[in-house]
């Protein structure tokens, strides 16, 4: 098959709608982290012990989190053997629904303890729905791409990451100055919370709605189907792929929970208050909007490989030490840990901007959806456990630190994902794995 110069049009809505639907799930993904944390107490009894409000806070989020890898495995399957467009639309449709019914939920006054448990139960479906999205659509659009600009493209859509993020946090700058946060009674509590959360299922179905304009993959109606996706995903040649790449996305977890996640948290145990803390990671996040495609184009460049390279030795040199300066100097001012918070976020996750590429060319057709939702979700579940990992580091050095190691540990990681990664920006998606620079 002879690939075109530039995508055609119907691959220019198959990209959008990937980049959307990336932008639709870092949202859902980050609406309990932003948005339902300040209302916790809504849901909780009064009383309740820290450890224990915090505890629950968590497992909600974690179990959005895990849901994302058995969305993967269930909707990879049959995105392999009946097609990307349909389990794409299914998908996103189930994401809408889930996070607008969690907008519904009444708080502990109404039906006590069963209100905390049913939004749990909704982010475990609703994290299996979001794995679902990006397994099918992203691939979709990837196979739509002209090979020599397959690494533009995929930043473009990886983009879409903090996209969401700077949307969340402008929505929820708005709600804060609207609806103030004080306590079980207070409007943000009571009702506040809920807008973005509908905001968000209303993105979602708009999304459903456009990505019914997205044709199916024409690669993968040409290509012979996997009878059994994952059992072959899971054997030869294919499974040493997925091995390599759950090593680099590993390596990038880790980094996005001591960056993203954490680093919020650690200024506000250092007394930096929040206000500087949201300006910084909202800085940072716009900063990251124009970073991917870079990233993207420059893989397309030198390789997937030495990019994964490139930042793993940065992820174990550059990035301790800036870190560190971050932290041990955060009094200096606001002005300081804005610009150290946006060079840290860039150095660690701007390396979103080859992963699609990476990963998708990474799989054969008749797996490729499975590989890329399942390399990319399953890798997930370890370094979702961050925070404890910190609590146990804290034995050893201070626990303002503790992130920095995180870092430098995913650093590693991806730098050893990159030296045993075969190159593979010059696979050809109709063909076979023998297509790949050794």
């Amino acid at each position: 098959m002879e690939y075109q110069e530039d995508v055609s049009a119907e691959g220019r809505r198959a990209l959008i709608a990937a980049f959307f639907g990336f932008m639709v799930d870092m949202i859902d993904v980050y609406l309990p982290v932003t948005v339902l944390g300040p209302a916790m107490s809504y849901f909780e009894p009064k009383g309740l012990p820290a450890v224990t409000s915090t505890t629950l806070y968590y497992v909600v989020f974690a179990l959005s989190l895990i849901g994302r890898p058995l969305g993967s495995i269930i909707f990879g399957h049959y995105g392999d053997k009946f097609g990307r467009r349909k389990t794409t639309l299914v998908a996103v449709a189930g994401a809408s629904i889930v996070t607008f019914l969690i907008a519904l939920l009444p708080g502990y006054t109404t039906w006590g303890l069963t209100g905390i448990i049913l939004v749990a139960i909704l982010r475990l479906i609703g994290g299996i729905f979001l794995g679902g999205e990006y397994t099918g659509a992203t691939p979709l659009a990837m196979e739509y791409s002209p090979r020599k600009r397959r690494g533009m493209y995929g930043g473009f859509i990886n983009s879409g990451y903090p996209v969401a993020l700077v949307v969340i946090a402008v929505i929820m700058m708005v709600m804060f100055h609207i609806a103030p946060a004080n306590g079980p009674t207070s409007p943000y509590a009571v009702w506040g919370w809920r807008i973005p959360f509908i905001l968000g299922a209303i993105i979602s179905f708009l999304l459903f709605l456009y990505y019914r304009r997205v044709p199916e993959s024409k690669i993968w109606e040409q290509t012979s189907k996997a009878k059994a996706p994952l059992k072959e995903l899971f054997h030869g040649e294919s499974f040493r792929r997925l091995s390599v790449v759950f090593v680099v996305m590993s390596g990038v977890w880790f980094m996005l929970y001591a960056v993203v996640s954490m680093l919020p948290g650690i200024m506000t145990y250092i007394g930096v208050k929040g206000n500087v803390s949201n300006a910084a990671s909202l800085w940072a996040n716009i900063v990251l909007c124009f970073l991917f495609i870079p990233v993207g184009m420059l893989s397309q460049k030198i390789g997937r490989r030495a990019v994964l390279i490139l930042f793993g030795v940065v992820g174990l040199t550059v990035v301790p030490y800036v870190y560190f300066q971050l932290v041990h100097h955060a009094t200096n001012g606001s002005t300081f840990i804005v610009i150290m918070t946006v060079i840290v976020t860039g150095l660690t996750i701007s390396v979103y901007g080859v992963l699609t590429a990476f990963i998708t060319e990474m799989f054969e057709t008749g797996v490729r959806a499975s590989g890329y939702g399942i390399g990319y979700s399953l890798a997930v579940i370890v370094p979702s456990f961050t925070s404890f990992y910190m609590i146990f580091l804290k034995h050893f050095m201070a626990y303002e630190y503790t992130e920095i190691v995180i870092a430098a540990f995913g650093g590693l990681l991806i730098l050893i994902g990159g030296l045993i990664s075969p190159e593979s920006r010059s696979a050809e998606f109709d063909a076979t794995l023998n297509n790949y620079d050794a």
